[in-house]
């Protein structure tokens, strides 16, 4: 022990002497040498402090950070590599305003990065392809984003939901967490509501679509029964779409027939943006699902899925628009297919949407085909 003290003191005084050395050799005198001291302890003292309270990652300059992020999102332009631009905008509040900053929407990059893109328009071009799993014992839904063209893999998960049972109609709770699907959770992103005959449903959204949207007055369509828990939480829910089935009254052959009216934010248009919209400028979507047509070799009625579908089902449809805002003068193209879904195994479907539906429309107007439709097959 006696011997690491000595070693340590010789260190010690051995660079005490080199520092002195120098400093006679530059011409700064012992007051010069205590003021400089003085000074640098000062300067690291208030250095750290504002290092300790904004963190030291917050501390790089702005041209800096800003290129670092852009580089990140720019080489990670999947998942699960994607993660790494998550991880950016939760270091700090100044890392996660730059980041939001350099990530373009869905529509413009055809990414999906963060919960909030799930309520953006996808792209236009090339569809967000999707599968949807569903577990019957459980009456539990799963959204994912397909990674690859395997139908086999899980993906990306996105959203879940599950079917209840409320009184005559049954209400599908659509979360962010699949391990936490009710209405009183941080997680609740909407809901889809039917009536008695599951024919019409109403889709509900948890934030406001636009500036001075009114939640639902109905009963069922608050999120809490007693007082509201958090000014920062909304205590009810907005509608946003309506689906409903045709009634099939003389039972002719022939797949069932929807109609979707959708309020759905134009493509340039980000979540901050929509809400500072006025609700006389928030235009809706008008959908409606492709006649098929009917194959005479095969004695079935057939749609062209493109491979996406392999599966023969009722439950298989394609939407287009009829009335379409974003598109000039609000014209639909009722060619191009906005929205498919369809069969590929016992519980696995397939969801391919694009712009002006976002995700979490998409999976709703899809949660409608589940179910026994006996007004309408």
């Amino acid at each position: 022990m006696s011997l690491r003290n000595s070693c340590l003191s010789r260190r010690i005084s051995r660079s005490f002497g080199e520092a002195h050395k120098s400093s006679k050799e530059t011409g700064l005198g012992a007051a010069d040498d205590s003021v400089v001291s003085s000074t640098t302890s000062a300067s690291m003292d208030s250095g750290a402090a504002a290092a300790h309270s904004s963190g030291s990652w917050a501390g790089l300059l702005p041209e800096l950070l800003g290129e670092i992020i852009r580089r990140v999102e720019t080489t990670e332009d999947s998942w699960p590599h994607r993660q790494n631009v998550v991880a950016c905008a939760c270091v700090c509040k100044r890392w996660r305003e730059i980041t939001k900053d350099i990530v373009k929407s869905p529509f413009l990059s055809g990414k999906i990065t963060f919960p909030s893109c799930l309520k953006q328009p996808g792209p236009r071009e090339f569809p967000h392809q999707c599968l949807i799993r569903r577990n019957k014992k459980t009456s539990t839904f799963y959204l994912y984003l397909a990674l690859t063209p395997s139908f086999s893999e899980k993906g990306k998960f996105l959203l879940a939901a599950r079917r209840y049972r409320r009184g005559a109609h049954s209400e599908y709770i659509i979360s962010l967490d699949a391990g936490d699907l009710s209405q009183g959770s941080n997680a609740y992103v909407g809901k889809l509501s039917s009536d008695f005959l599951g024919t019409n449903f109403t889709i509900y959204d948890s934030r406001p679509p636009h500036n001075g949207a009114k939640p639902s007055s109905s009963r069922g369509s608050r999120r809490f029964a007693s007082k509201q828990i958090s000014p920062q939480v909304p205590a009810g829910n907005f509608e946003v779409g309506q689906v409903s089935y045709k009634f099939n009254l003389l039972k002719s052959r022939g797949p069932r027939r929807m109609v979707c009216t959708v309020k759905c934010p134009s493509s340039g248009e980000t979540a901050d943006d929509i809400k500072m919209k006025k609700a006389e400028n928030a235009g809706c979507t008008i959908l409606r699902n492709k006649s098929p047509r009917w194959h005479e070799h095969l004695q079935c009625w057939c749609l062209n899925f493109h491979g996406r579908v392999t599966v023969a089902s009722v439950k298989n449809f394609q939407l287009v628009a009829t009335v379409d805002q974003s598109q000039p003068g609000g014209k639909g193209d009722e060619e191009t297919v906005l929205l498919q879904f369809g069969k590929v195994g016992d519980d696995i479907f397939t969801m391919d949407y694009r712009q002006p539906l976002s995700a979490f429309q998409a999976f709703a107007i899809c949660l409608t085909s589940f179910g026994t439709k006996l007004a309408c097959e």
